[in-house]
């Protein structure tokens, strides 16, 4: 058994020191610390292990996919597939990504990518409050828990990423006023994230707040949260193509430009729609990407085999059902997300009704874990890795039991990962 999965089925002397957890919070959220507290099942009290090759295979699937997706073949393919909404040229990239990943079989298999991953500030907070009852590696801790950027960096990439989206839009115009954006921000599970973003983004010099969608407002060709006026708009609603009608404001200074919006839906239609992971699988696609023999089956090998849901290929899809996966087109975070040997007939219908994938599913690692009364517990693991412009600049885990991740597990939630040395 290679030593990341003997420590993951039996190390317990690395954790995440819950102490030193809060005593960060406060120092950074003062009373709002509580937050993360009142949410159980979002933060686990273990660490994940991670074998230098997986590291190394999932950066090298980051960056050929970040190299295939920026590609002419690729962005016409996409453009054909967007809505109208999503086609709109963007100089701004669309912020951080998140690449996440299954660890069970012989090589990391990617599930999905995400735009505006949620965890990454909360996730950071984590990393630095790993700690080690011994000196069981040569390496700190704080080493082997950061990525491509040491945990003392990272807070300065993440804001200066939130300049770069603004300068590629407005170049030299100073940037004074950010707005994090979400339906009932204060209800969200992740809220303590978005205080987490506000402090960082005070701290780099810019006024932040946080604010309901339909609290917005156009005036003077601005968009403003009463008398404010908002120059950048963090977007944190999971509505990716602002359809919804308590999104108007949105769209509409979207589609005129009054505000730089991030990230937007050409972001998502161009890194986060499902279909990609089935185009990802195009030989010729990916020929015409630029990429060599090599690459092209190094994605094979990371990529499991999807297929858009077709309602011709119904009765063949039924049959499979088994080993597949099926997921929504436009989904997130496995709301109406289906393992294919739970599935209904009637969930089938549905399926098929709406704008699926269907997914080869890929095997989960596990991590056991030890609760304060010192019974165990093998909870599944997936890997997702915060990335920009194709590199990885911090990786965590999330700890669940069941079918998809939930934050609902006890002992589950976001975990630091550890990667051990080569």
């Amino acid at each position: 058994m290679p030593l990341a999965a003997q420590l993951n089925a039996a190390c317990q002397c690395i954790w995440v020191d819950r102490a030193k957890l809060r005593d960060q919070l406060r120092a950074n959220l003062g009373d709002a610390a509580s937050l993360l507290e009142a949410r159980a099942g979002l933060v686990a009290g273990s660490v994940v292990f991670l074998a230098p090759g997986e590291a190394t295979a999932m950066d090298r699937t980051v960056r050929l996919i970040t190299l295939a997706l920026s590609s002419g073949p690729f962005q016409q393919q996409i453009a054909r597939n967007a809505p109208e909404l999503a086609r709109r040229p963007q100089t701004n990239a669309g912020g951080i990504l998140g690449f996440d990943f299954h660890l069970g079989g012989p090589t990391p298999q990617l599930i999905e990518i995400n735009t505006n991953p949620g965890g990454l500030l909360v996730n950071l907070e984590l990393a630095r409050a790993a700690t080690a009852a011994c000196d069981c590696f040569t390496e700190p801790v704080s080493v082997l828990a950061a990525a491509g950027v040491a945990i003392g960096q990272l807070e300065p990439r993440i804001s200066d990423s939130f300049l770069a989206e603004w300068t590629s839009v407005r170049g030299e115009v100073p940037l004074r006023t950010i707005a994090i954006v979400d339906d009932e921000p204060q209800s969200q599970y992740l809220y303590a994230e978005f205080l987490l973003y506000q402090r960082l983004l005070e701290r780099a010099g810019w006024r932040v707040v946080i604010a309901d969608a339909t609290s917005l407002e156009l005036r003077d060709d601005a968009v403003f949260l009463g008398e404010e006026r908002i120059d950048l708009i963090y977007n944190r609603v999971t509505d990716f193509y602002l359809a919804d009608e308590r999104h108007s404001v949105l769209r509409r200074a979207y589609e005129s430009g009054l505000a730089v919006i991030t990230p937007h839906p050409a972001a998502h239609a161009r890194w986060a729609d499902k279909r990609l992971l089935a185009w990802l699988g195009d030989d010729e696609l990916l020929q015409q990407a630029g990429l060599g023999v090599d690459d092209r089956s190094h994605l094979r090998q990371t990529i499991p085999a999807t297929e858009v849901v077709e309602p011709a290929a119904a009765d063949d899809l039924w049959q499979r059902r088994k080993s597949l996966f099926f997921k929504p087109v436009d989904g997130f975070g496995s709301k109406a997300a289906y393992r294919g040997d739970k599935l209904t007939r009637t969930t089938f219908e549905h399926i098929l009704a709406h704008r699926y994938v269907a997914q080869t599913l890929a095997p989960t690692s596990f991590r056991r874990i030890q609760s304060t009364d010192g019974a165990e517990a093998d909870l599944r693991v997936d890997v997702r890795n915060y990335t920009m412009h194709g590199a990885t600049w911090l990786r965590a885990a999330r700890l669940y039991r069941g079918q998809t991740t939930n934050f609902r597990t006890a002992g589950g939630g976001f975990a630091p990962v550890l990667t051990l040395p080569a």
